[in-house]
């Protein structure tokens, strides 16, 4: 017996302010997890692989986890929020702590505010990677929504949209 998959359509009258996203978590990171990202994204710094070389030569307590492995996390978790009817629109964020070979990250976000534009809705998010206690890097993203009666999310993106 298969089972079939169904799609979480979500509309813009669905989401309200403090509303938590299902957080994403990804670990304990093994330092194969770390060589294959450099690999795929050839990133060769010696500093996501070469233990010795990130420990000795430059003083870093294991290999680090790749700035960008972190941000695809963090699209990640918008694109599953939002879902097929949604788009990412703007994510920016900040790296404040270092992330290393063993750590567990989850990545997380709520709903901060949200906006009506003509033709879809927007909301805004504080997003971040926590590594235990500590969120070790933080932003905000920006997420287009169509309206529960309204046409689809335009495709391109309008130009020029500002907030």
């Amino acid at each position: 017996m298969s089972q079939v998959e169904t799609t979480r359509l979500i509309a813009f009258e669905d989401v309200g302010v403090g509303d938590e996203l299902s957080p994403i978590v990804r670990g304990p990171m093994s330092t194969a997890h770390l060589m294959r990202w450099s690999a795929a994204i050839e990133n060769w710094h010696r500093i996501h692989y070469d233990w010795r070389f990130a420990t000795g030569h430059d003083g870093l307590p294991d290999v680090l986890v790749n700035g960008s492995w972190k941000q695809h996390l963090l699209v990640q978790l918008m694109r599953e929020w939002l879902g097929p009817s949604g788009w990412l629109w703007q994510l920016s964020y900040q790296f404040r702590g270092m992330d290393v070979a063993g750590s567990t990250l989850t990545a997380w976000g709520r709903v901060a505010d949200k906006r009506r534009f003509d033709e879809f809705g927007v909301v805004v998010c504080e997003v971040g990677i926590r590594n235990g206690e500590r969120d070790t890097t933080i932003g905000s993203a920006r997420g287009a929504l169509p309206y529960r009666e309204g046409p689809a999310v335009p495709y391109p993106f309008p130009q020029g949209l500002s907030w």
